[in-house]
């Protein structure tokens, strides 16, 4: 089990340069857990993909409804105390503090490509390459 950020899950079903790695760690580790905060980033990550260009609506919407779909036992509560403090503590946004309380209640590792939280945590978060393991 491990925790991993919005941005593993985009990259996980949004075709691009970080896609296979994305897969290996699904592979290593297929049972994700995210706070339910996860939905509302990859839809916006999505919006703005479609907004660009990247995909057309009906694209993404097929994403959206795999990743949904994919990962629907995955959302667990998050302590928001915990959160909150870990947020004022290393200066970090409530929302990427929620995987990072989530990760410590689970005593788990937390796969992120976010540099602060790698820098902020280097006991619990992992890059996706760190975790691969090359």
């Amino acid at each position: 089990m491990i925790v991993v950020d919005s941005n593993v899950v985009a990259y996980t079903f949004l075709e691009g340069v970080q896609t296979q790695l994305a897969l290996k760690v699904r592979d290593l580790d297929p049972d994700w857990r995210l706070p339910e905060l996860w939905r509302h980033e990859y839809l916006n990550i999505l919006a703005t993909y479609a907004r660009h260009g990247g995909a057309t609506l009906a694209t993404t919407g097929r994403l959206w409804r795999r990743a949904s779909r994919l990962l629907a036992s995955s959302p667990k509560p998050v302590d928001m105390l915990l959160a909150l403090e870990l947020a004022a503590r290393h200066n970090l946004s409530a929302y990427d503090a929620q995987f990072m309380a989530l990760a410590v209640t689970l005593g788990v590792r937390c796969v992120t490509e976010d540099r602060a939280l790698l820098k902020a945590f280097p006991e619990i978060a992992v890059s996706m390459r760190g975790f691969c393991g090359n």
